[in-house]
């Protein structure tokens, strides 16, 4: 019964549901990275023919319009930086596909999900599935540096279509540290910490199966996802993301007001302490990857100088190559908002810190009286914290199913907290 009851009942819900459960089969033959755009554009066609043919739903959420506006400034600050910087023709048309693929795809998943008859609970069964998949592939992933295997098995032919770069067509069992040359799985990801990143969203989406077993498997596979990409982040996120969503729901609790206040007050006391903590703690961050610290550090630094110095309001239209200083690795990557501001200037930064604003407190009002609108909030804290270490728009195409999480949360009406005290 619980097998036929999830089983996908409409059109939207067959594309949604097979292109989870197998993702695995699209990142062997390298059609990952191509799916989820045409996934996307599929999905917003539906929309608008649902709307065309009278069967579009009403929505009751200013922030997905917010989103749609927010990634068209992000294309007119792409066009005004390529124009302005001279970058030609054939560079635009590249860029604006990149744009379709990448940052289109947030406001293209957050209406999906507003809009369309998805139901979550199918959205949940399918990601629990590919952690099924994705624990029966764990020993051969674990195993295979110990005897020896290639790392890198192949590159899918299908790199020709155009990507980021080969590492969005690989197809690998396991990869190596930069600097320690130490194992790390990014299963289907490009890089550990993005597998890390769909860990945390996946673990969100798991916790809303109704059957325990299920709950459990989804939960399990993604902490050892986590620890398998040994990404510090991820580890972080995985912990702090349901205690500050805990925390956010219930701040207006009395309880909860006094243990903050009690915190606060002993915090005061113990400053000195808590600052060397803090301090101690921060530095054992970044000397676990000491490399790969500096490099991002670099990187922002010369991000934000030549953002404010050369292209203040549209940016450089395009990430360039860094100097030796940070190994040569793209000026813009590695931190949503630096990037932002390399490449878009403060019009791509405005463009994303709107909608992200206006989404985190729609959600947190929500929240408190809805299921579904905590674990979007959840995923809206997810995608807070991984802008600050990696580019959204880049992993796009594998954190999608966490975009219509956002979207059907935000669909859902807001309702008083106090509503029963009022009509009593």
């Amino acid at each position: 019964m619980d097998s036929l009851t999830l089983a996908p009942q409409n059109f939207t819900e067959r594309l949604v549901y097979w292109s989870i459960v197998l993702t695995w089969f699209f990142y062997l033959i390298g059609g990952l990275y191509l799916l989820a755009p045409a996934l996307g554009w599929i999905l917003f066609l539906k929309v608008l023919l649902n709307n065309y043919m009278g069967r579009g739903v009403a929505l009751h959420s200013m922030s997905v319009w917010i989103w749609c506006a927010g990634m068209m400034a992000m294309l007119v600050a792409l066009l005004s930086g390529h124009i302005l910087w001279g970058l030609g023709v054939a560079q635009l048309v590249k860029s604006t596909i990149g744009w379709s693929k990448g940052w289109a795809l947030l406001a293209l998943f957050i209406l999906a999900g507003a809009m369309l008859p998805i139901r979550l609970l199918l959205l949940a069964r399918a990601v629990n599935i590919l952690a099924l998949q994705t624990l029966l592939l764990i020993p051969l992933f674990y195993i295979a540096p110990k005897i020896g295997l290639p790392g890198t098995l192949y590159i899918s032919p299908l790199s020709i279509l155009g990507g980021p770069g080969p590492e969005f067509f690989e197809v690998q069992l396991y990869g190596r540290g930069a600097g320690d040359f130490v194992a790390r799985w990014r299963f289907f990801s490009p890089w550990a910490p993005a597998a890390g990143m769909v860990a945390n969203t996946f673990v969100i989406l798991s916790m809303l199966d109704r059957n325990m077993c299920w709950r459990i498997l989804g939960v399990l596979v993604s902490v050892l996802v986590c620890l398998m990409s040994q990404s510090r982040l991820a580890l972080i996120a995985i912990l702090v993301v349901p205690a500050t969503s805990w925390l956010i729901i219930r701040f207006g609790r009395p309880f909860i007001t006094i243990f903050v206040a009690s915190a606060v007050g002993l915090s005061g006391l113990l400053s000195d302490q808590l600052i060397g903590l803090a301090e101690m703690a921060n530095d054992r961050f970044v000397s676990a990857r000491a490399a790969s610290s500096r490099v991002r550090a670099a990187l922002g630094r010369i991000a934000v100088d030549r953002w404010s110095n050369e292209a203040p309001w549209f940016g450089h239209g395009v990430v360039e190559k860094g100097p030796h200083l940070v190994e040569y690795m793209p000026i813009g990557s590695h931190h949503t908002w630096y990037g932002l501001l390399f490449v878009k200037g403060i019009v791509g930064f405005v463009g994303l810190a709107i909608p992200m604003l206006a989404t985190f407190v729609e959600l947190v009002a929500k929240a408190q009286t809805n299921r579904m609108a905590r674990s979007g909030l959840a995923m809206t804290l997810v995608l807070l914290m991984y802008s600050l270490g990696e580019n959204l728009e880049v992993l796009a195409y594998l954190y999608w199913p966490g975009l219509l999480l956002i979207g059907k949360s935000l669909a859902m009406r807001y309702r008083s907290p106090f509503r029963n005290y009022l009509a009593g």
